[in-house]
């Protein structure tokens, strides 16, 4: 059985670099924590939700590194002189990482009740109409 790509395709020219950003996304690992939500806030922007409670916003970088969206998240120990007769916070550091389409802008983090909001926008794409001249060979 043969794999089919966006090569497979003759009339899709110059899509090879998103087939390599969906190759990566792919392997990206999905693991559940912490949960987060996307939302179209308007028709060129979006904002990235995250449930970060129990961090404080200099446990968390956020970066853009390769074409990707990376937020980071890592608790300071805050344990010691402290007996827990239970422990069911977790004071675990996380990854996320969102895959931005080329023209998508990372703009303004906002931190609020325990919820972290990443507002990203993209350009208006432009419409372009380009004439080619032929030479006589």
């Amino acid at each position: 059985m043969t794999k089919m790509t966006l090569a497979s395709y003759p009339h899709m020219l110059g899509f090879e670099q998103l087939e390599r950003v969906l190759e990566r996304t792919a392997k990206s690992g999905n693991e559940g924590y912490p949960p987060f939500n996307i939302e179209q806030t308007s028709d060129f922007s979006y904002r990235i939700t995250l449930a970060v409670a129990g961090f404080a916003e200099q446990d968390l970088s956020i970066t853009v590194e390769d074409g990707q969206l990376v937020i980071r998240g890592r608790q300071r120990d805050d344990s010691e002189g402290r007996v827990f007769l239970h422990r069911g916070i977790a004071a675990r550091q996380f990854q996320r990482s969102f895959v931005l389409a080329d023209g998508v802008e990372v703009g303004e983090a906002l931190m609020e009740n325990g919820l972290l909001h990443v507002d990203l926008t993209r350009a208006k794409p432009e419409k372009i109409v380009q004439t080619i001249n032929i030479r006589k060979g």
